[in-house]
């Protein structure tokens, strides 16, 4: 478990992204201003969908899924793993040009 806060201007969480195969993971997303969102990447590398995350909303992400995100102001979250290791090193890392 863990807690990421980007930095005013910052707007990318988790790029290049990856995925788990031997975890998922669920992500909370909070002190988001009421006219901001973030666009959360899931899905098979190959075949990616956004869902538009807003303020105190969650999202969970299975093993084979990647995840990255980007918004349109700075914004915080807290994120959580689950499987059957604890090696959190241990991802699989999907180079952009792979993405679709």
């Amino acid at each position: 478990m863990g807690l990421t806060e980007l930095a005013p201007g910052n707007l990318w969480n988790t790029m290049p992204c990856h995925n788990h195969e031997r975890r998922m993971e669920v992500y909370f997303y909070f002190n988001m201003d009421d006219d901001a969102c973030v666009f959360h990447m899931m899905g098979q590398p190959q075949e990616t969908r956004h869902i538009v995350m807003h303020n105190e909303q969650a999202v969970i992400s299975p093993s084979w899924s990647i995840h990255s995100g980007v918004g349109t102001k700075a914004y915080t979250f807290i994120w959580g793993m689950v499987g059957e290791n604890q090696v959190f090193d241990d991802m699989d890392h999907v180079a952009v040009k792979d993405l679709r």
